[in-house]
This record gives structure tokens, C-alpha cells and sequence, in this order.
């Protein structure tokens, strides 16, 4: 969370934003949520098949592992490429302010005139911006790409936490089973509390209410169970668990 600090004197004394800079929260949302539906959509499938509970819980962790690390170097890449991008688009940014100065400040000014500032205001703060060529380059980069340079996001972070949550969830339509039960809708049942959990939880960042959160994955769960349970059922795998 960020906090803002307000001056003393003034009315407040600082509020908190939750991270919405996509860090931790996207990719550990986004693990759970696609944990939750893959093995619950696993376990319809294979269970609509005929396949005995050892045949459930064997794809249920098969499952698991592939896509936790799936999940787990796909995030890891895709931040690292999107910082690298930002870190390029830094190296041009900072070229072009050396060659152009007076166009990039232009282009500062119109920006904020844009933004509601007047022009004399823009100007003034245009160039008080420029005269520090680092903040020239953070403040460009952040009007230009909507993005801060300084604070970006940690593919270490954002690998891990979809990891861990992609197999949390994963691993809760397995519970059942797990522990002994052998119907199929016991982990149905499960991994649809799981989601609603799952949903009313990630809606606490949102605007959403908590309820509607929760029923809205739970109805994405099962459209995917629906389907792969309708393909196992047609197919058939024609094993005893």
C-alpha cells in the first residue's frame, strides 16, 4: 500500500491506496482464480470420464505443479519484458530531452494544459520540471507511457505470488478427495466455494460488492466444468481409479 503524507495544518493527515501498480495483487489474484477453474475444470472432465478418485487426485496434482510453474515463468517473464520496455523507452526519453530540450518542453506544457492547468501555470511548472534532468525524464515517462520508472513492478514478486496462489487453488477441489471422499460432486462443490471465496476476497480492492464478486467466478467455474465435463463424458477415459 501507498501511503500520502499531508502537510501539518492541513484538514487530513493521509489516507492509503491498496497497490493497483500490479506487483503482487494481478498476479496472485489472477493465480488463484486460474488454479480454482483449471482443477476444478480437471477434475469435471476427467471424474464426467468415469475416472476413479485416483485418477482425479493423480491429474488434480499433475495439474497443480504444471501450471503453478506455468503460471509462475510466465509472469516472471512478462514483467521483466515490460520493465525492460519501460527501461528502453527511459534511454529514449532521456536522448531525445538532450537533443530537443525546448520541443520536450513544449510538449510538457501542452500536456498540462491539456490536463486543466493554464498555460502560464503549465509553463511555469514545464520549467521547473526541466531543470532537473532526471525528474525531466521520470516526469515525461510517467505524462507519455501512464507509467513511474522508479516504481515498477518485481517479476520475483510477481512470479511467486502466482505460484503460491495458482496452487492454493488448485488444491482445493482436491480436498475432498484428499481426504477420502470419492464423489465427484463433493469437489465440485468445493472448488465453487472456493471461487466465490476466492471472487468476494478480490473484491475488496474493487468497487464490487463482495457477493457479486464471489458469484461472478463461480459462474466462470462452471462454464468450465460445465464443458470439460460434457468432453469427459462423451470421450470416456475407460479407467477404474
Amino acid at each position: 500500500m501507498a501511503q500520502l503524507t499531508i502537510q501539518p495544518g492541513d484538514k487530513e493527515i493521509g489516507h492509503i491506496h491498496h497497490d493497483v501498480s500490479g506487483g503482487w495483487l494481478r498476479p496472485a489474484v489472477f493465480g488463484a482464480m486460474d488454479g480454482l477453474v483449471t482443477n476444478i475444470a480437471l477434475v469435471a472432465g476427467v471424474g464426467g470420464g468415469g475416472a476413479g478418485t485416483g485418477v482425479i487426485v493423480l491429474t488434480g496434482m499433475a495439474g497443480l505443479v504444471a501450471g503453478a510453474f506455468s503460471m509462475a515463468l510466465g509472469e516472471y517473464a512478462s514483467v521483466e519484458t515490460q520493465n525492460d520496455a519501460v527501461r528502453a523507452e527511459v534511454g529514449v526519453e532521456r536522448d531525445e530531452l538532450r537533443r530537443h530540450p525546448a520541443a520536450e518542453q513544449a510538449e510538457l506544457v501542452a500536456s498540462y494544459v491539456q490536463m486543466g492547468l493554464s498555460r502560464e501555470t503549465a509553463k511555469r511548472v514545464a520549467q521547473e520540471v526541466h531543470a532537473d534532468p532526471a525528474l525531466a525524464v521520470r516526469v515525461h515517462i510517467t505524462q507519455e507511457l501512464g507509467v513511474n520508472p522508479d516504481e515498477q513492478a518485481s517479476p520475483w514478486v510477481a512470479g511467486a505470488s502466482s505460484f503460491l496462489c495458482f496452487a492454493l487453488g488448485a488444491l482445493i477441489p482436491l480436498i475432498p478427495f484428499l481426504l477420502g471422499f470419492d464423489a465427484l460432486l463433493a469437489g465440485l462443490a468445493t472448488g465453487a466455494v472456493g471461487l466465490f471465496v476466492a471472487g468476494a476476497v478480490a473484491s475488496r480492492f474493487t468497487t464490487r460488492s463482495w457477493w457479486l464478486g464471489g458469484l461472478r467466478q463461480v459462474g466462470f467455474g462452471a462454464i468450465a466444468a460445465g464443458a470439460t465435463y460434457l468432453v469427459g463424458a462423451l470421450i470416456g477415459v475407460g479407467i477404474a481409479g
